[in-house]
């Protein structure tokens, strides 16, 4: 069996997948300051309840974009699964051609999405975007060239700006509005919210497609905890949830 690991900075999403199929998902809150028992403890006991047997695990795989868990996470895979975990860093085989000036600066999930997508869809131009903590889209060539793309402050982390920088503005509940506006503070931040990230998605993905697609259009593949949230508004031809857990899983088999 094998267990892959996507560190966020709010979450560290896990997938067990046995003989290549999904058989458990998990989720936790991400601390970057966790220790190795608690990580260790708490993966193996969500393994039991999911009536997985934790021995089981024989390959780990871990995209982290925080680097003062990845310590703690390498420690907690030798220790509690006496596995050496591989790390998704520069060096590791992916199959992409960065395009970036400076490949290094590209997030590993970045990459693990990028991976992903090719897995599914082969041969296509690819738009990929991931609603998490930050919202990032990614442009990947038919020819597995990945160009680079956006990086946005993501839904939460917008409305948590607006609650922590205003005197008077509350934390509302994320949901898709009933209208365009607001006959509230708490409906106007939540139509404010869902209308500028479909508004911003629709212009980025228009404005990419001119520039580096113009022979063939792009599939946009929708990722990352927020991505259901604008299903409505059918902004993805896509949507793959577990879409870094796909490109984890590609990236050992690269790399055994």
């Amino acid at each position: 069996m094998i267990l892959c690991l996507d560190v966020g900075n709010s979450q560290v999403y896990g997938g067990l997948f046995e003989d290549g199929h999904l058989r458990a998902q998990f989720r936790r809150t991400s601390l970057e300051h966790s220790s190795s028992d608690e990580l260790g403890v708490f993966f193996r006991s969500v393994l039991r309840e999911n009536q997985i047997d934790p021995d089981a695990v024989q390959f780990i795989a871990i995209c982290c974009v925080v680097p003062d868990m990845l310590y703690s996470l390498r420690a907690c895979c030798q220790k509690y699964f006496g596995v050496e975990p591989l790390i998704l860093r520069p060096g590791i085989k992916t199959g992409l051609k960065i395009s970036y000036r400076d490949p290094k600066e590209v997030g590993a999930d970045r990459i693990a999405d990028a991976v992903g997508a090719i897995k599914l869809f082969p041969g296509r131009n690819l738009i990929v975007a991931d609603f998490g903590t930050a919202t990032t889209l990614c442009a990947i060539t038919r020819d597995k060239e990945f160009l680079g793309g956006n990086i946005i402050p993501g839904v939460r982390l917008a409305m948590e700006a607006l609650e922590a920088k205003t005197a008077q503005l509350p934390s509302v509940e994320i949901v898709p509005p009933a209208s365009a506006f607001g006959r509230s503070t708490i409906e106007s931040i939540q139509a404010g919210l869902y209308w500028s990230n479909v508004g911003m998605m629709r212009e980025l993905v228009a404005r990419i497609t001119a520039e580096v697609f113009s022979d063939e259009a792009p599939l946009v593949i929708g990722t990352g905890g927020f991505a259901q949230l604008f299903t409505r508004e059918k902004l993805f031809d896509h949507l793959v949830p577990d879409l870094i857990l796909t490109g984890l899983m590609e990236i050992i088999r690269l790399n055994k």
